[in-house]
């Protein structure tokens, strides 16, 4: 993506030095009235903010006298300002032949322009050169040994290349006009992204809306607005969907200038959350303090457990310097989000963060930053979360990847080969294009496999929008916890592969599901694992089995993976309080009748004991033992008495 240079950066150093240096009572280096009228017009211009007349000045003061140094100097900067980098060098560089040493800024200057223009041997020779004056300013001076760390990264980048062959989406994705800020489902079957189009408002104005594709037959469909109530006369931008695009989060500002108010908000920018029903969106709602701040709350990525969020928060700190960091979340169990953290400082750096992607492998993270060493400009990283919670320290995604001009944007695909990113190089349809390129192996998110299913009702087949979690039985974590589909009951989520996931399924006056599965094997977005979800009406008479309850062989303590699903009955029978259930204990046909009879009896009671102790009455729940008198399925196979040694309830009285 093309570099705009911050004309922020340049104005305020440079209106510094001219008000308390070149503008000063100093002597200026000329002679000429006609050069210093035309340089003082000029400094008038500038002040003003009126770049083409202030140019015109200084180059009427430099003609004038050639030596004129410090018409040089803020030429320079006008030119910069107006991204004629070449132009700018050319016009320090006079002012350096010149031989004058007031003004050694102009060294970083220069080596700041060389970066930002890829020649790295003369930023680094700049910058050296300028550091060796001795720089009175802490800021700058340490501004100034970044950027020849990014000289030094960049050079042995270039010597080091990474594969990268960028490919244009094509006219189906892009237009005229300009797209960026992709994200995709996790079965990278729908894309969508931010368009800036011509207001039909305001002439002359542009907005923001968001573009839906979806890939059919392995090819992107013609792009689409979303519609209401997503889009407005207002910008929305930056967004991010859930692994299964059942929920969207975007940037909306409250201040929209001539547009009027824009969407209710909190601060300058906040994050919107909207859901898919079927083939329609809610409306969108702020999704609230905390997260929202008076801060700028934007470019959001959902990770695919369906309860983290990472966001970009931009602020002012108490320097006064402007920052950007990326912040997480938490949604609760109650369905606020609690106070966001920052991530560590090795992560969020003393630059600025931005375009913030979690892979659905919720591992894998990428990320844009200024801060760290690398080609110039804004650089993509990426870094893993490790077994213990933290973060690995990042990684350049490498040469040409990242260039000296701003790489952003960037989403990779659910299996992990494929980037999506936005770039204004040569050949795309219009200004900014979405590209495509493969992920270097060493860069790629760890490999997924994919659930796939729809939960409805047992007793008529009609689709339910149910609560479920997959909890991760070797770590206890949860790694998913999400809604089905209100309209249609479906569900899509990816893993990492490899593990075995217990599964629990809820829904108000239902009976909970519970599974248990090996996740083994290659399960695609296309070839997903599908595990259909009945749920049975709360009934007397009803008999789920707890797969997920455990104990050890030939024990009946419980072992702590059967937490989280007796914590899901208890809740259950703390909603429905006029339920009453038998719990029942079953062994296999192994071993004498009065062992499995004793056993069966104690698995059971270790059950109403648990539930005791989460304040369930004891007078709702029965305990019995049935050993090996009740098989579901035949005791011939391992598989067959792994079924028959399970524990149960029914319900027997609501």
């Amino acid at each position: 993506m093309k570099k705009i240079y911050s004309f922020f950066v340049f104005f305020v150093f440079f209106q510094t030095l001219i008000s308390h240096t070149l503008f000063a009572q100093r002597q200026l280096s000329t002679r000429s009235d006609k050069a210093e009228k035309a340089y003082y017009r000029g400094s008038d211009c500038y002040n003003m903010k009126e770049l083409k007349c202030a140019e015109e000045e200084f180059r009427k003061a430099v003609k004038a006298d050639e030596r004129f140094s410090e018409a040089w100097i803020v030429l320079g900067e006008v030119l910069a300002d107006q991204e004629k980098y070449n132009q700018a060098l050319e016009a320090f560089q006079s002012a350096i032949k010149l031989g004058r040493t007031y003004y050694p800024e102009v060294l970083y200057f220069m080596g700041t322009l060389e970066l930002k223009l890829g020649e790295y041997e003369k930023a680094k020779n700049h910058f050296n050169e300028f550091l060796a004056t001795n720089p009175t300013s802490p800021r700058r001076t340490a501004m100034a040994q970044r950027q020849l760390a990014d000289c030094e990264f960049a050079i042995q980048a270039i010597k080091n290349p990474v594969p990268f062959n960028p490919i244009n989406l094509g006219p189906e994705i892009n237009s005229e006009y300009s797209e960026y800020f992709p994200c995709l489902t996790v079965d990278d079957q729908m894309m969508l992204f931010t368009r800036r189009i011509p207001s039909k408002e305001i002439p002359g104005r542009e907005q923001e809306d968001f573009y839906v594709s979806r890939k059919i037959e392995g090819k992107w469909s013609k792009a689409e607005s979303i519609g209401a109530p997503i889009n407005t006369r207002y910008n929305e931008g930056a967004p991010t969907l859930s692994p299964d695009g059942s929920y969207l989060i975007f940037t909306a500002c409250a201040a929209q200038g001539d547009y009027g108010a824009g969407r209710e908000g909190y601060g300058s920018c906040d994050l919107f959350l909207s859901r898919k029903m079927g083939n329609n969106w809610s409306e969108p709602r702020n999704i609230g303090f905390p997260v929202n701040t008076s801060k700028w709350e934007t470019q959001p990525s959902f990770s695919s457990d369906g309860r983290t969020l990472y966001f970009v928060r931009g602020y002012t700190d108490s320097r006064g310097y402007y920052n950007q960091d990326i912040y997480v979340t938490q949604l609760q169990d109650d369905g606020s989000w609690n106070e966001p953290t920052p991530l560590p400082d090795y992560i969020n750096s003393p630059g600025n963060e931005e375009s913030v992607f979690i892979h659905p492998d919720g591992q894998t993270l990428y990320f844009s930053s200024d801060g760290w060493p690398g080609m110039g400009g804004k650089d993509i990283y990426m870094c893993r979360k490790q077994v213990d919670g933290t973060w690995s320290a990042p990684v350049n995604l490498g040469y040409p990847i990242n260039t000296a001009n701003d790489e952003n944007s960037l989403v990779v695909s659910g299996d992990g080969r494929f980037g999506f990113f936005a770039s204004d190089r040569q050949g795309g349809y219009g200004k900014l294009d979405l590209y495509y390129f493969e992920i270097p192996e060493s860069k790629r998110p760890k490999p997924l496999t994919y659930l796939k299913g729809t939960v409805f009702d047992a007793s008529d087949g009609h689709k339910l929008g149910a609560r479920f979690e997959l909890i991760d039985l070797a770590t206890g974590q949860t790694v998913v916890s999400s809604t089905s589909d209100p309209v249609d009951g479906t569900f899509l989520v990816a893993l990492p592969a490899g593990s075995t996931y217990a599964l629990n399924v809820s829904h108000p006056s239902y009976l909970f599901y519970s599974d248990h599965f090996d996740l083994q094997g290659n399960f695609t977005a296309l070839n997903p694992f599908l595990k259909d979800v009945p749920l049975q009406p709360v009934s007397v008479g009803q008999e789920v089995v707890l797969k997920n309850v455990f104990f050890d062989t030939d024990s009946y303590q419980l072992l702590p993976e059967s937490k989280t699903e007796l914590d899901r009955l208890a809740k259950l029978l703390l909603d429905n309080p006029g339920m009453c259930i038998e719990i029942a204990g079953h062994t296999d046909s192994q071993g004498g009748e009065a062992h499995n009879l004793e056993l069966s009896l104690n698995r059971a009671k270790a059950v109403f004991d648990y539930l005791t102790s989460k304040g369930i009455p004891s007078e709702r729940l029965t305990y019995k033992g049935y050993g090996k008198n009740r098989p579901i399925d035949t005791n011939e196979t391992p598989e067959g008495r792994a079924n028959n040694r399970r524990t149960e309830f029914k319900v027997t009285r609501i």
